[in-house]
Protein backbone atom coordinates (compact mmCIF):
# COMPACT_ATOMS: atom_id res chain seq x y z
CA UNK A 1 0.00 0.00 0.00
CA UNK A 2 1.29 3.74 -1.03
CA UNK A 3 1.28 6.19 1.44
CA UNK A 4 -0.31 9.32 1.11
CA UNK A 5 2.53 10.85 1.14
CA UNK A 6 4.67 8.96 -1.16
CA UNK A 7 1.78 9.50 -4.00
CA UNK A 8 1.94 13.25 -3.43
CA UNK A 9 5.49 13.22 -4.05
CA UNK A 10 5.29 11.26 -7.15
CA UNK A 11 1.96 12.99 -8.27
CA UNK A 12 4.29 16.53 -7.85
CA UNK A 13 7.27 15.03 -9.71
CA UNK A 14 5.44 14.04 -12.90
CA UNK A 15 3.95 17.66 -12.89
CA UNK A 16 7.41 18.90 -12.69
CA UNK A 17 8.51 16.78 -15.23
CA UNK A 18 5.38 18.01 -17.21
CA UNK A 19 5.70 21.34 -16.87
CA UNK A 20 9.77 21.26 -18.00
CA UNK A 21 8.55 19.65 -21.21
CA UNK A 22 5.04 20.70 -22.72
CA UNK A 23 5.58 20.02 -25.99
CA UNK A 24 5.12 16.48 -26.12
CA UNK A 25 1.45 17.19 -25.43
CA UNK A 26 -0.47 16.74 -28.88
CA UNK A 27 -2.31 20.89 -28.96
CA UNK A 28 -5.57 20.58 -30.76
CA UNK A 29 -5.81 24.35 -31.08
CA UNK A 30 -2.31 24.20 -33.13
CA UNK A 31 -4.06 22.21 -35.93
CA UNK A 32 -6.19 24.81 -37.79
CA UNK A 33 -6.50 22.29 -40.79
CA UNK A 34 -7.62 19.26 -38.61
CA UNK A 35 -9.42 16.32 -41.03
CA UNK A 36 -11.07 14.39 -38.67
CA UNK A 37 -11.74 11.97 -41.51
CA UNK A 38 -8.43 12.08 -42.74
CA UNK A 39 -7.65 8.43 -41.33
CA UNK A 40 -10.97 6.86 -42.01
CA UNK A 41 -10.44 3.63 -44.37
CA UNK A 42 -12.67 0.60 -45.54
CA UNK A 43 -11.41 -3.01 -45.85
CA UNK A 44 -13.70 -5.47 -47.72
CA UNK A 45 -12.89 -8.86 -48.84
CA UNK A 46 -14.21 -10.28 -52.42
CA UNK A 47 -13.15 -13.71 -52.23
CA UNK A 48 -15.49 -15.96 -53.67
CA UNK A 49 -17.74 -13.07 -55.45
CA UNK A 50 -18.30 -13.59 -58.65
CA UNK A 51 -17.49 -10.75 -60.86
CA UNK A 52 -21.30 -9.45 -61.23
CA UNK A 53 -21.68 -9.55 -57.67
CA UNK A 54 -18.07 -7.72 -56.93
CA UNK A 55 -19.08 -5.17 -59.50
CA UNK A 56 -22.70 -4.42 -57.68
CA UNK A 57 -20.82 -4.69 -54.24
CA UNK A 58 -18.28 -2.42 -54.76
CA UNK A 59 -20.46 0.37 -56.84
CA UNK A 60 -22.32 0.52 -53.51
CA UNK A 61 -19.43 0.30 -51.14
CA UNK A 62 -17.73 3.26 -53.22
CA UNK A 63 -21.01 5.93 -52.64
CA UNK A 64 -21.11 4.72 -49.48
CA UNK A 65 -17.48 5.57 -48.21
CA UNK A 66 -17.48 8.54 -50.63
CA UNK A 67 -20.80 9.88 -48.36
CA UNK A 68 -19.28 9.18 -44.93
CA UNK A 69 -15.86 10.86 -45.96
CA UNK A 70 -13.76 7.55 -45.96
CA UNK A 71 -10.57 8.29 -48.05
CA UNK A 72 -9.23 5.19 -49.01
CA UNK A 73 -10.73 1.38 -49.60
CA UNK A 74 -8.48 -1.64 -49.35
CA UNK A 75 -10.02 -4.12 -51.72
CA UNK A 76 -9.40 -7.64 -51.42
CA UNK A 77 -9.73 -9.66 -54.52
CA UNK A 78 -7.05 -12.37 -54.43
CA UNK A 79 -4.66 -12.88 -57.35
CA UNK A 80 -7.26 -15.27 -59.11
CA UNK A 81 -4.91 -18.18 -59.02
CA UNK A 82 -8.32 -20.80 -58.45
CA UNK A 83 -10.40 -18.60 -61.15
CA UNK A 84 -12.75 -21.65 -62.36
CA UNK A 85 -12.68 -20.27 -66.00
CA UNK A 86 -9.07 -20.80 -66.85
CA UNK A 87 -10.19 -23.98 -68.98
CA UNK A 88 -12.90 -22.09 -70.97
CA UNK A 89 -11.28 -20.92 -74.38
CA UNK A 90 -14.05 -18.16 -74.76
CA UNK A 91 -13.19 -15.96 -71.84
CA UNK A 92 -10.82 -13.93 -71.06
CA UNK A 93 -7.84 -15.07 -68.55
CA UNK A 94 -7.47 -11.31 -68.10
CA UNK A 95 -10.73 -10.06 -67.61
CA UNK A 96 -12.28 -13.09 -65.53
CA UNK A 97 -10.11 -12.10 -62.39
CA UNK A 98 -11.72 -9.34 -59.73
CA UNK A 99 -8.08 -7.84 -59.40
CA UNK A 100 -8.95 -6.85 -63.24
CA UNK A 101 -12.71 -6.27 -63.34
CA UNK A 102 -13.33 -3.83 -60.59
CA UNK A 103 -11.15 -1.19 -62.12
CA UNK A 104 -12.28 -1.55 -65.30
CA UNK A 105 -15.97 -1.23 -63.72
CA UNK A 106 -15.17 1.91 -61.97
CA UNK A 107 -13.66 3.46 -65.22
CA UNK A 108 -16.78 2.38 -67.29
CA UNK A 109 -19.25 3.93 -65.11
CA UNK A 110 -18.05 7.82 -64.86
CA UNK A 111 -20.62 8.87 -62.47
CA UNK A 112 -18.46 6.58 -60.27
CA UNK A 113 -14.90 7.08 -61.34
CA UNK A 114 -15.66 10.82 -60.85
CA UNK A 115 -15.26 9.97 -56.85
CA UNK A 116 -12.14 8.24 -57.50
CA UNK A 117 -8.81 9.84 -56.75
CA UNK A 118 -6.33 6.87 -58.13
CA UNK A 119 -6.78 3.14 -57.59
CA UNK A 120 -3.33 1.18 -56.75
CA UNK A 121 -2.34 -2.30 -56.62
CA UNK A 122 -1.80 -2.84 -52.17
CA UNK A 123 1.68 -3.02 -50.95
CA UNK A 124 2.61 -6.41 -50.23
CA UNK A 125 1.64 -5.94 -46.24
CA UNK A 126 -1.66 -5.15 -47.51
CA UNK A 127 -2.12 -7.87 -50.11
CA UNK A 128 0.01 -7.01 -52.56
CA UNK A 129 -0.89 -8.33 -56.42
CA UNK A 130 -4.24 -9.68 -54.52
CA UNK A 131 -5.61 -6.45 -53.05
CA UNK A 132 -6.69 -2.51 -54.69
CA UNK A 133 -6.51 0.62 -52.98
CA UNK A 134 -8.77 2.90 -53.87
CA UNK A 135 -8.03 6.42 -53.09
CA UNK A 136 -11.51 8.54 -52.77
CA UNK A 137 -11.49 12.18 -53.41
CA UNK A 138 -12.88 14.62 -51.00
CA UNK A 139 -16.75 15.12 -51.35
CA UNK A 140 -17.42 18.70 -52.44
CA UNK A 141 -20.45 19.78 -50.21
Amino acid sequence: MIKNSEKKDSDLKDWEKFLEEPGKIYNKDNDEAADLNSNKKFRFDFHGYSIEKANSTIDKIIWKCYENGVHQILVITGKGIHSKNESNVFTSSEYNKLKNTIPLFIKNKPELASKIKNITTAPNEQGGEGALIINLKKPTK
